[in-house]
């Protein structure tokens, strides 16, 4: 279709926070110019989302700056949905479009906290900032209409208790906070902070408890009908927030804007009314006598009635980790346990579980004491008659330690590493890496920046890198996972690309999004990539000898953020958020990065 020069162009985003379409030089010409029509909220495909605010402001940033950038500044419309809850995010877009360069990647925090201190005062501004910070990142890793029981893992990486540790300490500070403020702040405070993490909070505790549901129905706990309890449970409590927030909140002032069914989807759709009818809660009849079960951490499988060996995951003497093994009752009544180390190195503490139904037996290693090398131990579970021997599986190596470790190491089978925390870095000229704060699962996001209409950077001329230092103790074929986020094809006919690389090794080109991708209902890719709020990409990789390497990460498209980096060498499990990340000698929550402009 021809457009006439003096009509402007407003392009669309996929729906989801991501630029489909940037202006081309030529089309910056015309005298309409172009605009962005974005979503803080919206009901379509792959999923609905229209219940809470989800729109952590630094993606906000990264997105619109780009938009900026490249002449689609006309107009900005954001469709907010009902505006309640979203009044952070939809100040932070006006206020960015009123001054694009005041707000940049590296003063997100202060920005919001400049806000809190507006709306609540100086004492707990810095505090509520970081509230909102969080609540948003977690309800940015996934949105809450787009959970399921499945979504993170109950067996690897304590994802799912780690995910309701991070949401509960949220809504735990702004409960206190809360009770400190003055009463006519209390109401604004309840709306835009204590509410949404709560509420979030309750939801993502639910699909957790459900998860824990089907597993422990596998299991054949006897706990199996608690954990189907207290999703019921949880389940009422939204219902009485939702209640409250309607009719009791601020006099009722504002009736009906909880409404919107946020539990029960079984296609994009929302459903009329929230309910549980997509989760298939289990219930067991229990045996008359008490039966003891053990399942090691990283184990769907329960043992003593399993022929397999039974293994925890490994300890290493960098990361140092702390492993658990869950006793249970697969029967009724009650039982006694004893646990015994076999090895003086080796200690554990028994933990009271939630129903005296379950226990908890934590593990871990006095490295004062473990012999070096590769070695195995084992704890031993006796009760109810039986008895269950877990291997300890341990590595204290002697060629490298915690004081002589430069940059990362590999353990527990892998090396991750947050994107800004690079052992070293280089830039070209006018491209470079930028951090963006706040901005992804885990910590941040370093995004790959170059002047509008820039060629593609050609790694090892002129294209800037990131360098990550690691040990490494075997060699062989290793797979890099770099965890992005969803940024789409934005300049007309050129995808996103960057390149990897080890050591002095030719760099790999990495398309990240092909240059003819169509961000469309129907494209699995591009579903997926929305629903998780990332997109994966992996390479695999020779190592040829044990001790340093250099994992080395070069821009070829500007846009491109990277979120974390996972070398796989053999030991990775499933997980949503990617495991921990790995230990280093790079102060932990410090960056040498550059902030972005």
């Amino acid at each position: 279709m021809r457009v006439p020069d003096d009509v402007t162009l407003l392009w669309a985003e996929d729906n989801w926070g991501n630029l489909r379409r940037l202006p081309t030089a030529e089309e910056r010409e015309r005298s309409g110019g172009a605009g962005i029509y974005y979503h803080f909220d919206y009901h379509g495909g792959p999923r609905s989302y229209q219940w809470i605010n989800t729109n952590p402001v630094a993606k906000i940033w990264d997105q619109m700056s780009l938009a900026k950038q490249y002449g689609a500044d006309r107009i900005w419309i954001v469709n907010v949905g009902h505006f309640k809850g979203y009044e952070f995010p939809m100040e932070y877009f006006l206020d960015l479009a009123w001054d694009t360069d005041a707000l940049t990647a590296g003063n997100i925090f202060e920005y919001t906290r400049k806000w809190a201190e507006r709306e609540f005062g100086k004492e707990y501004s810095e505090d509520i900032a970081r509230l909102m910070c969080l609540y948003t990142r977690y309800n940015g890793r996934r949105k809450p209409e787009l959970l399921s029981p499945s979504t993170y893992s109950q067996v690897n990486y304590r994802e799912a208790e780690r995910i309701m540790e991070d949401y509960n300490a949220v809504a735990d500070e702004a409960e206190d906070i809360f009770s400190r403020l003055p009463e006519e702040s209390r109401d604004a405070f309840y709306q835009l902070v204590l509410f949404p993490a709560k509420a979030s909070a309750v939801v993502n505790a639910l699909y957790v408890a459900a998860g824990k549901n089907d597993l422990y129905s596998i299991q054949g706990r006897a706990s199996t009908n608690d954990m189907a309890d207290m999703v019921e449970s949880l389940f009422r409590t939204d219902t009485a927030m939702m209640g409250y927030f309607n009719r009791s909140f601020a006099g009722g002032k504002w009736n009906h804007f909880m409404d919107q069914a946020h539990l029960g989807y079984v296609n994009w759709a929302d459903p009329p009314f929230n309910s549980l009818r997509a989760i298939k809660l289990k219930r067991t009849e229990a045996d008359d006598e008490a039966s003891m079960g053990v399942a090691p951490e990283g184990s769907r499988e329960v043992w003593p009635d399993n022929p397999a060996p039974a293994v925890l995951p490994y300890f290493d003497s960098f990361n140092r980790q702390t492993r658990y093994i869950d006793v249970f009752n697969r029967g009724s009544g009650s039982f006694d346990f004893t646990a015994e180390s076999g090895h003086d190195w080796i200690k554990t503490v028994r933990e009271k579980g939630p129903f005296g139904k379950d226990d908890r037996v934590l593990v871990t290693i006095d490295w004062d004491k473990a012999p070096e090398g590769t070695n195995e131990g084992s704890v031993i579970i006796s009760g109810t008659g039986k008895k269950v021997v877990i291997t300890v599986p341990v590595f204290n190596p002697g060629e490298i330690s915690r004081e002589t470790l430069d940059g990362f190491v590999e353990g527990d089978g892998y090396v991750a590493a947050e994107a800004e925390h690079f052992t070293s870095q280089k830039d070209e000229a006018t491209r470079r890496w930028i951090k963006i704060e706040e901005y992804g699962h885990t910590l941040s996001g370093m995004r790959a920046e170059a002047p509008a209409d820039a060629p593609p950077a050609i790694p090892g001329k002129d294209s800037p890198v990131m360098e990550y230092k690691m040990y490494l103790f075997d060699p062989g074929t290793v797979e890099l996972t770099a965890i992005c986020s969803p940024t789409l094809n934005f300049m007309a006919g050129r995808g996103l690309q960057y390149a990897v690389s080890f050591d002095d090794q030719d760099p790999q080109i990495i398309t990240l999004v092909p240059a003819d991708y169509n961000a469309q209902n129907g494209n699995r890719d591009w579903e997926k990539s929305v629903s998780d709020n990332a997109r994966f990409s992996t390479s695999s990789h020779t190592i040829g000898t044990p001790g340093y390497h250099t994992l080395k990460i070069w821009m070829v498209d500007p846009g491109v953020v990277i979120q974390k980096l996972i070398v796989n060498t053999g030991g990775l499990k499933e997980s949503y958020l990617g495991p921990p990340e790995s230990y280093s000698s790079i102060t932990s929550g410090h960056s040498t990065a550059p902030e972005g402009k």
